[in-house]
């Protein structure tokens, strides 16, 4: 066995929610010390998703918190303070959302926190970049996703123009992804330089990133050469289709496959009528061939369209409802999910990281902490490496 890639990696993370508590969560995984510092009455999203038997372990704790220490201080009180000051001069990062004039008036801006810790990466999760009009401003997910055009792409699918949040916490979670980089990152230039760094991890700009990335299409160029918005994802017709039991997926990805799909449908012969006669013609007539197959698919079961896709090399899944992922062959087949019993809360169910590497990989397997569980090891920690004297003391 080897050990965890981030052992002797220590994190101080002060954020709460979800933006940077799943940063964090990630590198927990791989093996840091994350070191969760909470007020008395807990992060509010302890309490986030299904009760559980204990206040303050619900469903989405114990999902976005596993692996990491859980120490309860109240950073008004100057005890409290003093003692998160030890903490950051044990840590590597420290990570934090809470707003620049608040986590100045407790004495942990990046200054303060630099002069206890020269080399400290200093990871600030905000809503909005400091460099523009919304700087300061809060954020939540459903603002993030109003301001990035991400509630109008429902809208241009199926011709309803109210406005609608996609149903996920994605812009904190892509917001999460890009801190666990950010970290990394910075830990990869401290490693190579000595150096700590103060970085800024905004969400809007984070979102709007990942949105655009095919998004912004006719945008790209100056002049645009059409309107933002890849027509592709936003065709109506480019949908799960029917079948005789239920829905399926089934993505004729290149020119060559629309054939193979015609044929196994039994209508190879739309292939002829003159619109969809060459590729240039079957690429602008794209949305009437997902048509045609929706017409064509409700004549054999899901089970059956997947035999002969899958003997015809054509992409395709099941819809499957979101209460039955946990029941997926593959997700079971290859570890994703893991039963496992938490002190307290009893069985519970578990996702690995979906990244597999080829080194010795060892997970941390701690389950999420209760309000403060570490609060009292960590101070005799703290306390008894204080005491310590340095070699040649």
């Amino acid at each position: 066995m080897g050990q965890p890639m981030l052992e002797g990696i220590r994190i101080i993370d002060l954020s709460t929610v979800v933006f940077g508590p799943y940063a964090a969560q990630m590198l927990a995984d791989l093996g840091a010390d994350v070191i969760k510092i909470e007020p008395p009455s807990g992060d509010q999203y302890r309490m986030a998703g299904k009760p559980a038997k204990t206040p303050g372990m619900g469903a989405c704790h114990m999902t976005i918190n596993r692996g990491k220490r859980s120490v309860v201080l109240d950073l008004k009180q100057a005890d409290d303070q003093a003692f998160m000051r030890d903490l950051l001069k044990s840590a590597d990062v420290f990570i934090h959302n809470v707003r620049t004039e608040a986590i100045g008036r407790l004495g942990f801006g990046y200054e303060a926190v630099r002069a206890l810790k020269p080399d400290i990466i200093y990871v600030h999760c905000v809503g909005f970049g400091s460099e523009g009009p919304y700087a300061g401003l809060q954020a939540y997910d459903d603002v993030i996703q109003a301001g990035t055009g991400a509630t109008t792409l429902a809208g241009r699918v199926d011709g309803d123009p109210r406005p609608r949040y996609i149903p996920s916490l994605i812009a904190d979670k892509v917001a999460g992804l890009h801190g666990a980089y950010a970290m990394l990152g910075a830990l990869v230039h401290k490693l190579r330089t000595g150096e700590g760094q103060a970085v800024e991890v905004p969400m809007f700009e984070s979102f709007a990133h990942f949105m655009l990335e095919e998004h912004l299409c006719g945008g790209t160029f100056d002049p645009p050469t059409g309107p933002l918005g890849y027509p592709r994802q936003l065709d109506p017709n480019r949908q799960p289709f029917p079948t005789a039991d239920g829905w399926i997926s089934i993505v004729p990805y290149t020119d060559e496959s629309l054939a193979r799909i015609f044929h196994l449908l039994g209508k190879p012969e739309i292939l002829d009528e003159e619109r969809f006669s060459t590729p240039r013609g079957r690429g602008a007539n794209i949305s009437a061939l997902y048509q045609a197959i929706g017409q064509l698919t409700p004549a054999r079961t899901t089970a059956a369209w997947m035999d002969l896709l899958r003997a015809a090399q054509i992409p395709a899944l099941p819809v499957r409802d979101l209460q039955d992922v946990p029941n997926d062959p593959h997700l079971r087949a290859s570890g994703f999910f893991t039963e496992r019993v938490h002190p307290t809360e009893g069985a519970y169910l578990d996702m690995r990281p979906p990244v597999r590497f080829g080194a010795a990989y060892v997970r941390r397997d701690d389950g999420a902490p209760l309000l403060g569980q570490h609060t009292e090891s960590l101070r005799a920690e703290i306390a008894a490496a204080a005491s310590t004297p340095l070699d040649g003391g």
